[in-house]
């Protein structure tokens, strides 16, 4: 068994300074080691706990005293099927369920016992732990078991271990030049890896701030970024909001300004929201890599040139390589080559639940298949064409990324969204598809502009064979364009 250090040293300084901010709800650090040591108590002896995930401070105080009790969390989307949650209970079968006071659970989660977090400890009860997180011995301890969107079956359960979290989370601090002086201000859901473990738990391991939004709005991000905040995490459609708003008001433009870190992430921005965001605040969008089985494998560096449209390069401790069709190593660093993603190291997961199978399929050796193709410039850095399965067309014998399709068609006036994908041709083999969302509703631009557009940008080869309109692109719920459903 490895021993590993705390995963949230400065709860042990149970200071005041502010850990956790939702809104108008502060919690210091002295205050979260309370609350959550009281909780952590009462977890003892449980296999698993599902944490019914609202985007409120109940949630992150479960999520912590789950990790101090060394008990691996469930967290659940609170906006879920009752299909996918019947999935995800049965395959995950938690013991218990947190949930803040008075919310409402459906049918199973309902049928489990509950246990209501609450925001402050019983008065007169303290952790009592000689240091906040004793239950941290073993770094391959579960953390958490954070399930897929589903895309290709039934959600599979990744767990993720306490050494994962641990690693990725020091990984960035070093990219990101990350400190406790730092307040991270996103409105992100915390279901997911992206909101919970870096937006709460990156904030509390550097001991630093979380600053949570509860709900996205350019107003209230302006307002967090004025107010002391200092790295802005969000998604592409929460950065093409501001985009659009800080272009109309002047207000909102100066204080994302103030921000010295806005991080995009997980699918790639779109580079006319890229120069948008630039032109409006003076601030320049980095993006990172990851997935839920991998954390973050590579990001922009905060001390590296300006690389716009990267994912920046392989973040410390993890290996990256580009491998063909025949899973051979690619060796080219032209930014052209394209090939699928494999990653080694210390930030993989250590399975999907109850997947024996599923988990040998996903590997090839120690290596982990991503299903996410790119290229690689001479200075090591990637840059994302797309998924495998939904992103990579081949048409007319070449291999074309949707990504720049779309990067080309959305720095078109009138078009307002884009995606690209493909479908069978007798010819080509794949023709290609643009479904646009027209900027001006009653007066779109002609298929045949748009296709002339990306032409002129473009390789010939590279341009649309078909475009359809639509009045917005289907999206998760972390603003990801959901390709399957656009048939």
């Amino acid at each position: 068994m490895r021993q590993m250090s705390p995963l949230f040293p400065a709860l042990d300084s149970a200071s005041s300074k502010t850990a956790l901010r939702f809104g108008d709800r502060i919690f210091s650090y002295a205050g979260l080691r309370g609350t959550a040591g009281v909780l952590a108590r009462r977890l003892a002896g449980h296999r698993r706990v599902a944490v019914w995930a609202l985007p409120e401070p109940e949630t992150a105080v479960a999520g912590v005293a789950a990790l101090l009790a060394g008990v691996p969390a469930v967290p659940v989307n609170p906006k879920i099927g009752e299909r996918e949650l019947a999935h995800i209970v049965a395959d995950s079968a938690p013991t218990l369920v947190l949930a803040p006071r008075g919310a409402e659970l459906p049918g199973a989660l309902a049928a489990l016992e509950r246990l209501d977090v609450d925001a402050a400890p019983p008065a007169g009860q303290t952790d009592g732990t000689d240091r906040a997180d004793r239950a941290d011995a073993d770094e391959e301890r579960a953390a958490l078991v954070v399930y897929t969107s589903g895309t290709t079956g039934p959600p599979k359960g990744v767990v993720l271990s306490r050494r994962a979290i641990a690693r990725t989370l020091d990984a960035l601090a070093d990219a990101w030049q990350w400190t406790a002086d730092d307040v991270v201000v996103h409105a992100l859901p915390l279901f997911h890896v992206h909101g919970l473990v870096l937006g709460v738990l990156g904030p509390l391991r550097r001991g630093g701030t979380a600053h949570h939004l509860g709900r996205f709005s350019p107003d209230g991000v302006a307002w967090a970024l004025a107010g002391g905040g200092t790295m802005l995490f969000g998604v592409p459609t929460m950065y093409h909001r501001l985009a659009e708003a800080a272009g109309a008001d002047a207000r909102l433009a100066a204080a994302p300004a103030g921000a010295r870190l806005p991080v995009s992430g997980p699918a790639p921005l779109p580079l006319p929201d890229h120069e948008r965001i630039l032109a409006a605040t003076g601030r320049r969008v980095i993006e990172r890599y990851g997935m839920t089985e991998t954390l973050m494998n590579t990001s922009v560096r905060a001390d590296m040139p300006p690389s716009t449209g990267t994912v920046g390069v392989a973040l410390p401790g993890v290996e990256v390589r580009l491998v063909d069709d025949a899973g051979q190593p690619l060796t080219a660093d032209d930014g052209e080559t394209v090939g699928e993603i494999q990653v080694r190291g210390p930030n993989l997961f250590t399975e999907y639940l109850n997947r024996p199978e599923a988990t040998a399929e996903a590997f090839d050796g120690d290596w982990f298949r991503t299903g996410d193709m790119a290229t690689r410039d001479a200075a090591g850095r990637y840059r994302i064409v797309g998924r495998k399965s939904t992103d990579l067309i081949k048409s007319g014998g070449y291999k074309i990324g949707a990504g720049e399709i779309e990067n080309a068609l959305l720095a078109h006036p009138g078009v307002a969204g884009a995606a690209v994908t493909a479908a069978p041709d007798p010819d080509l083999g794949e023709r290609i598809i643009a479904w646009i969302v027209p900027r001006e509703a009653a007066s779109p631009p002609s298929a045949q502009e748009l296709t002339d557009h990306v032409a002129g940008q473009l390789a010939a080869h590279k341009r649309p064979r078909e475009v359809r309109f639509l009045a917005a692109l289907p999206r998760n719920d972390m603003g990801k364009i959901l390709k399957r459903e656009l048939v």
